[in-house]
């Protein structure tokens, strides 16, 4: 019996120790499971070591530098003063016979003596002037040349425009039109120049009315190079004075606006050139007021605009005006309203004739006085008409 109770007990040991290893084999095989699912996957209860805050001292925020306002683009500065009346310009009435006059001292620009000198008025060939001074800017090689077409003739001999005289398939030389435009106002020669340096009539005046705006003229604007009338074409006395002024800073503008005659390239049609005497000089010699002559200038004349003359004249001690009327009753009262402008300047004015003849020189001039310039723009002589 004692026996049979230990192997019993032997049996229940064993029986228990298996139990005990079988749970510790479990605990250990958990134990690993676990462990790999923690490899794995990590722990969702482990926080990442937070990272180490550096702190880097700054300086200061400072605003960005403000820039200037930029101001709205401007004009250009005019090329030409404009003339001033300052209050003391003597006002001119029934002693001028043209409607619209203005005499400026071209040094100070101070206007001297007016009539109706900022009115809307017709400027006639008085245009020619920004049309010579236009081609001259536009213009490298002045013995280029251009063939004049009959269509051109055409329409100036419609309008009854004045011509130079150039014929059809004529070859003209720049500097020939110019001085045609200039000495016997021929609207061949400035529609010449308008077609050479623009390609057309048309656009030739757009680049006038551009000269209009850097000149800064208060009340002009161009329709055609000529003058010819257009409801659209007017000026001022004083643009025009503005204008003229602004010519006189181009030499060579200033010398073909002041040359008494001239004569063109020969050409198979013209062997000798053509003679052209300026219009101005035939109604005038330059000694009409004593202290002050009349070195250059230019004339004009439709219905609509009555005679104009724009001009400038010089006294010994070199002081420069310019007088410019339009509106007159005749071409030779265009001369002695001249003279009574420049004759404010010296103290003398022309006294009051007692004919016409005497009324107004008209200048032949003297084949001693004679001169003209050939179309290099060198003086030559002339033999008397």
């Amino acid at each position: 019996m004692a026996q049979k109770a230990k192997k019993r007990k032997k049996r229940r040991r064993m029986t228990i120790q298996g139990i005990v290893l079988i749970f510790v084999m479990l605990l250990v095989t958990m134990l690993g499971i676990y462990g790999i699912i923690h490899l794995l996957i990590g722990s969702p209860d482990k926080k990442e070591p937070a990272e180490e805050v550096v702190l880097i001292e700054t300086e200061p925020e400072t605003e960005p530098p403000t820039e200037p306002p930029t101001e709205a683009p401007t004009e250009p500065p005019p090329l030409v003063e404009y003339p001033v009346d300052d209050g003391t310009a003597k006002a001119f009435g029934e002693e001028l016979d043209a409607d619209y006059a203005v005499l400026v001292d071209r040094d100070s620009h101070k206007i001297l003596a007016q009539k109706n000198s900022n009115v809307r008025m017709y400027p006639a060939s008085m245009t020619k002037l920004m049309t010579i001074i236009v081609a001259i800017e536009h213009t490298e090689n002045f013995q280029d040349t251009f063939i004049m077409t009959q269509d051109i003739l055409n329409d100036l001999w419609e309008q009854g425009a004045s011509m130079v005289g150039f014929t059809a398939g004529e070859p003209c030389t720049v500097m020939d039109m110019l001085y045609g435009a200039a000495l016997p106002s021929g609207a061949d020669a400035t529609t010449g120049l308008a077609v050479y340096v623009a390609g057309s009539e048309r656009a030739f005046v757009r680049l006038m009315n551009q000269k209009v705006r850097e000149l800064g003229l208060k009340d002009t604007h161009f329709m055609n190079a000529s003058g010819l009338h257009d409801e659209k074409h007017y000026s001022t006395a004083e643009d025009m004075a503005v204008i003229l002024d602004y010519c006189l800073q181009n030499e060579l503008c200033r010398q073909v606006i002041s040359t008494p005659t001239y004569v063109t390239t020969p050409t198979e049609e013209h062997p000798e050139g053509i003679y052209l005497a300026d219009t101005m000089f035939k109604r005038m010699d330059g000694d009409e007021v004593d202290g002050i002559t009349v070195k250059g200038g230019k004339t004009g004349f439709t219905d609509e605009a009555g005679h104009c003359l724009a001009s400038y004249a010089e006294t010994p001690d070199g002081r420069c005006y310019i007088a410019v009327t339009s509106m007159g009753t005749d071409r030779f009262q265009t001369v002695y309203d001249a003279c009574t402008l420049y004759g404010f300047v010296t103290g003398t004015y022309p006294s009051e004739p007692e004919t016409e003849a005497e009324t107004i020189p008209q200048a032949t001039l003297s084949p001693a006085a004679e001169i003209t310039y050939d179309n290099s723009g060198e003086l030559t002589d002339v033999p008397a008409a």
